[in-house]
């Protein structure tokens, strides 16, 4: 026992890191001999998880695999983990549902577009990092967003995901009944990565409710979809109303990935940019090296929070 530190001490520390492991709500799990993780092409028979991941405590995940490959990159940099210019293997090379990659203590996955999409990735993200043994995991989505009263390249951190009635809640049905879950995100963890933009001041950065929609286009109240049976001013209306409701960005992801966190228990956000203010328009009609650095300013935050976790600021 390192000196200076009780039993009692030892003790509470030991009760600490027990009651940050990862929670699965699933008692079936327990009596099967393997678990197949098949869209991540890994396997508890196949791979030994806790030697791949079980030094993991930052997990980012984003719709993109090229995206999320640029982010790995961009953190071992910033990290000054790996040499310059090394190229990281996706970890699910064995499929192309997710792209998976892994410096350090940090894995960054892809969860593709939409509810279903990172629904799937995450039920095996858990279980992932359940079976490496990992405790005191935070986890982070990173993204773009469609803004609503802020100039585009503002950045959001989600209080609470909402969903298209401005409800904190997601709703699924299981076996045939409406289950209601919380949508709610870690309160103090929008506080730190709040704190970690003003010591940046490089972009507007708001902490609000984000709204999750079901599609891309009706569901976030567009004009320019192949189907609209609403007018221009009714759209307005419904912006607005969200707008007063609270809410800054609309996206399609948080609200089943606030679910899914938090009956995990694992302290989770949603950070994304806007590309435009949707009460001036719905097409997203910035230029290319524009887009790209607006998608860069979550990776910049989120890496300067890593960064003062780990104690490299």
């Amino acid at each position: 026992m390192a000196p200076g530190i009780t039993a009692e001490k030892k003790t509470e520390d030991e009760q600490s890191s027990k009651d940050n492991l990862i929670h699965l709500s699933n008692p079936h799990l327990e009596k099967m001999k393997d678990d197949i993780l098949y869209h991540f092409a890994l396997g508890t028979g196949t791979h030994d998880f806790p030697a791949l991941f079980g030094d993991v405590k930052f997990v980012c995940v984003g719709g993109s695999p090229s995206r999320m490959k640029a982010f790995i990159t961009y953190i071992a940099e910033e990290l000054g983990l790996g040499s310059v210019g090394a190229d990281y293997p996706n970890i699910c090379a064995g499929t192309d549902r997710y792209a998976m990659y892994k410096v350090g203590p940090i894995l960054s996955v892809s969860h593709g577009m939409g509810i279903p999409s990172i629904a799937i990735m995450l039920h095996e993200l858990i279980k992932l990092l359940y079976h490496s043994k990992c405790s005191n995991v935070t986890i982070i989505r990173i993204g773009t967003s469609g803004g609503i009263g802020l100039e585009p390249g503002s950045v959001v951190i989600t209080s609470q995901s909402v969903d298209a009635t401005f409800k904190p809640q997601f709703e699924q049905v299981i076996l045939g009944k409406t289950v209601i879950r919380s949508t709610n995100l870690d309160d103090q963890l929008a506080k730190e990565l709040m704190q970690c933009s003003k010591e940046i001041n490089e972009f507007n950065t708001v902490i609000g409710n984000t709204m999750c929609t079901l599609d891309f286009y009706e569901g976030q109240a567009r004009l320019d979809g192949a189907i609209c049976l609403y007018a221009e001013e009714e759209k307005l209306q419904y912006l607005k109303a969200a707008y007063d409701a609270g809410v800054r960005n609309i996206e399609m992801e948080s609200s089943v990935f606030a679910a899914i966190c938090n009956l995990s228990g694992v302290r989770a956000a949603v950070v994304c940019v806007t590309l435009l203010n949707r009460l001036e328009g719905d097409q997203i009609s910035s230029s290319h090296d524009v887009l790209v650095e607006y998608q860069q300013r979550p990776q910049k935050l989120v890496g300067h929070f890593i960064k003062k976790c780990l104690g490299k600021v």
